[in-house]
């Protein structure tokens, strides 16, 4: 009987055992999965609120911006679209963009769509820019953001509406005689490149014309001298205004006496 006994007590705590190594098992591999999907939830939450936070400070920035420019519009009832791209930066913060979740930093805010009306002041700024979530697990794509204020310049009162909504904007520069439809068409976009003054003579533009000297700096020939893609004038001094485009973002109604670029204007 005795001998029953002793037999029977190793073998119950022997199950004993088991069963706690079970339970053990089962709460370390919970744990296992739950933590990550926590982490990740808590990493979710993180990129949601400066998402949010973004989006503000771009609409504050905007808000700046929209500001200068009606303040501006007495003087010139015309939007250039660099000017207030530096204004959002300038009031957003460029070392906040820099750490920020937009893509190109203080150089993915946009607003080339932006536009006012030479006869009523009206107008409308838009700021676009790209997210990037950086999850390393997931290749997520580009996330596309846009905010837009109507502003009205100070430049008194008008009882018309507010403007057409169907107009297209387009671009012009002070002195040109076309409009563009791309912000970034090559006769927009000086590639200004230094050559030698020995060069010139040889050299030819992307329409296959020569260069000549500028009427603003001259060309002084044997030292160095800047030129562009398009262009047919040579400079010797890189601060030269004609080296220089201030551009415009206007509504199509209001280009008068403007034809279309030949390149994007079709």
């Amino acid at each position: 009987m005795s001998n029953r006994i002793r037999k029977t007590r190793p073998q119950t705590v022997c199950v004993r055992k088991h069963g706690r190594a079970s339970v053990s098992a089962s709460v370390t591999i919970e744990a296992a999965l739950a933590v990550p999907v926590f982490f990740f939830a808590l990493v979710c939450l993180i990129y949601l609120l400066e998402l949010m936070a973004i989006g503000t400070a771009v609409r504050s920035g905007l808000q700046y911006a929209g500001k200068q420019a009606a303040k501006e519009a007495y003087a010139a009832p015309l939007l250039q679209p660099s000017s207030l791209e530096a204004d959002v930066v300038e009031s957003i913060g460029a070392y906040r963009l820099e750490r920020s979740l937009i893509e190109g930093g203080s150089g993915g805010i946009h607003c080339n769509s932006s536009w006012m009306s030479m006869g009523t002041g009206i107008g409308q700024i838009t700021a676009s820019y790209q997210v990037r979530i950086p999850i390393p697990i997931f290749s997520l794509p580009l996330i596309e953001y846009e905010e837009t204020m109507r502003i009205k310049g100070w430049t008194g009162y008008e009882k018309g509406g507010f403007g057409k909504e169907e107009d297209e904007t387009v671009y012009v520069t002070e002195t040109g005689l076309v409009y563009h439809k791309d912000y970034h068409c090559t006769y927009l976009d000086l590639s200004i490149r230094m050559v030698q003054g020995k060069e010139i003579s040889g050299l030819r533009n992307e329409s296959g014309g020569r260069y000549y000297a500028c009427e603003h700096c001259g060309g002084k020939g044997g030292g160095p001298a800047y030129i562009t893609d398009y262009g047919d004038r040579y400079h010797s001094s890189l601060s030269c205004s004609g080296l220089k485009r201030t551009v415009y973002a206007v509504p199509l109604s209001e280009v008068i006496g403007k034809g279309a670029c030949s390149k994007c204007g079709h």
